[in-house]
């Protein structure tokens, strides 16, 4: 019943009422002695708005007071706000701005809270602007467009202040750049187009003047410093005031001054650039220049030709070491130009390692330096020194790794370790089946001639370079490998058949190493004519092979055989190692010296 007996308010009367809320509110934000609104206060004002809303026509006063609200912001504005803006300039007037607009949204979330049922219904229905839509675009229109000229001005003159090492306030700075994000109600235009353009645009013009005088005055290395000591602040000032979607665009604005403009520049520095970097083993300058200049589009291309270039100057410095040195020697004995090439290829894996570590730490892996250091190493791993081969010069180090008395007296990881380092360098060398035809030559002597130090390793290596050129390159390596133990198993079964037919055994010791044809060097093959002892020697050994086998043919091969010869000479007796070929010669030894046994 009581809503029809509900007075009438008219709008001159209900407007005045609201008026004095208004006015409270505004000296609260002024700061003038006022009591705050108690809950009753509230009460009263939502009610009356409630009411002014839900008489009948022509009482509902809902467009008017919508209207209203909108002029109650625009006077507070124009009368108290912007006087007081306009009177301060730069620092002061920027604090101004943070408490008015601090002020203005305080000043939005309570009337829109008394105008509630505004936004309840009538704008709802009518499609219009909420009231905090309408409260924060007063301010947009009336202050921030008269003033973000200004205030942007003031902003940036503050940056380049901080950049010259002047401490400023940067929690204001914060604030005021809020402003720009917020005014633009959910989209950064405000930020993007009225500050950070600008703002871009200063810093690219700040670099600039300073990148001109530092490419003069730095050596690479402190450039570099400086570049680098430029980006941390930057980057430290988005996340201090800027807006962290700044950060890209401010970032590779300074890299463009710094870095992109004066690349070569600073690059090729006489005294100081990349070369004498390189030159001078300086690994955290490389690392430094590594790190920015791959920020910058195709920064990197210059860099990884300069290390190119470097590493193949430096190798084929060695090469030219070693022939000097093989030609000075050619007068001597053979061996030590022999020497001179081992020597030459361990300084080769010195300089593998040294710039394959460059890469891996100061270029972070990158595989544009792992192309030019292969690139580099192709050039002068090919080359060969003093008529040999690299191809043959990497078989005879790992011959004198592997053979019993070689050259190297290395620890087992040692040996497993270069090893594993000369494959590498196999990768770069062009003719890989020359490679692999010195290497079987000499690994038949190590394993014929019982000079091999370790099986392991034979075998470790075998993997390695299987691994790196795939199985077809080792396959008949491999088998010469298995040969040899298999031959070891065939001797065993054999003196078990001599020891189990007494009347076979041919009274010398016979050891047969039987191999196959297709793994091992070609050798050639001569018809002796031998003496009897040996012929039984060969005839027993051929039926206890026809036991184990029908299918299979022996050739063989007296160039690889040696006799031991027991000769009884006058003072005392000597025990000789000669080829079988030898043996032959007996015939026509002075009569002395053929008491043999």
């Amino acid at each position: 019943m009581a809503m029809h007996e509900r007075k009438t308010i008219d709008l001159e009367q209900g407007w005045e009422f609201m008026q004095k809320g208004i006015t409270k509110l505004k000296n609260i934000l002024e700061g003038l002695p006022e009591s705050q609104f108690s809950s009753e206060d509230y009460m009263m004002l939502y009610t009356t708005i409630y009411n002014m809303c839900t008489q009948k026509p022509p009482h509902d006063y809902s467009q008017q007071l919508y209207d209203k609200y909108r002029e109650s912001f625009e006077e507070y504005i124009n009368a108290t706000v912007l006087p007081s803006l306009r009177e301060k300039h730069d620092e002061f007037m920027l604090r101004e701005l943070v408490k008015r607009w601090s002020n203005h949204k305080v000043m939005v979330r309570w009337l829109s809270r008394f105008f509630h049922y505004l936004d309840r219904y009538f704008i709802a229905r009518r499609s219009l602007p909420a009231l905090n839509e309408v409260g924060l675009t007063c301010f947009r229109n009336l202050v921030y467009q008269e003033i973000n000229g200004k205030v942007r001005d003031a902003v940036i003159s503050l940056i380049d202040q901080e950049r010259e090492g002047e401490q400023i306030d940067r929690a204001l700075l914060k604030n005021v750049l809020d402003i720009f994000v917020e005014i633009g109600l959910g989209s950064m235009d405000c930020y993007e187009n009225d500050f950070e353009a600008a703002m871009l645009k200063d810093t690219a013009a700040y670099y600039s003047r300073k990148a001109s005088n530092w490419i003069l005055e730095d050596s690479c290395p402190d450039y570099m410093l400086k570049a680098e000591e430029c980006l941390k602040r930057e980057k430290d000032r988005v996340s201090h005031y800027l807006h962290s979607s700044s950060e890209q665009k401010l970032l590779e604005k300074v890299q463009h001054e710094l870095l992109y403009v004066y690349a070569s520049q600073l690059l090729e520095k006489e005294h100081s650039g990349c070369h004498a970097l390189l030159r001078d083993d300086k690994v955290d300058d490389l690392s430094r220049m590594y790190r920015l200049f791959c920020r910058i589009p195709r920064g990197l291309d210059p860099v990884s030709l300069i290390f190119k270039q470097h590493v193949t100057a430096e190798g084929t410095a060695l090469v030219k070491q070693a022939e000097d040195a093989a030609s000075n020697k050619k007068a001597e004995k053979k061996d030590v130009v022999g020497l001179q090439e081992q020597v030459f290829v361990r300084k080769v894996i010195e300089l593998h390692d040294k710039y394959l570590a460059y890469v891996n730490d100061c270029f972070q892996n990158h595989s544009l330096f792992h192309k030019a250091l292969k690139e580099a190493f192709e050039v002068f791993c090919n080359k060969g020194v003093a008529g040999s081969s690299s191809a043959e010069l990497l078989a005879t180090f790992c011959d004198n790794i592997l053979k019993k008395g070689g050259s190297e007296k290395l620890s087992d990881e040692a040996i497993e370790e270069t090893l594993e380092k000369v494959v590498k360098l196999l990768a770069y060398i062009s003719d890989k089946d020359l490679f692999a035809e010195f290497y079987r030559k000499k690994l038949a002597r190590r394993l014929l001639f019982d000079k091999s130090a370790n099986d392991d390793h034979e075998r470790s290596i075998l993997t390695k370079l299987k691994q790196q050129c795939g199985g077809q390159f080792t396959s008949k390596m491999e088998g010469m490998v298995t040969d040899l133990t298999l031959a070891r198993e065939n001797q065993s079964s054999f003196e078990e058949y001599l020891n189990s037919n007494a009347n076979a055994n041919p009274g010398i010791d016979l050891t047969v190493t039987v191999l196959t044809t297709g793994f091992w060097p070609s050798y050639k093959t001569f018809d002796l004519n031998l003496p009897a002892e040996m012929v039984k020697c060969v005839e027993v050994f051929k039926e206890f092979y026809q036991t184990k086998t029908k299918h299979r043919k022996l050739t063989w091969i007296y160039s690889l055989g040696t006799c031991n010869i027991n000769g009884k000479f006058e003072p005392k007796n000597m025990e000789l190692i000669v080829t079988t070929y030898q043996v032959f010669l007996q015939n026509f030894l002075p009569s002395n010296c053929r008491g043999i046994d």
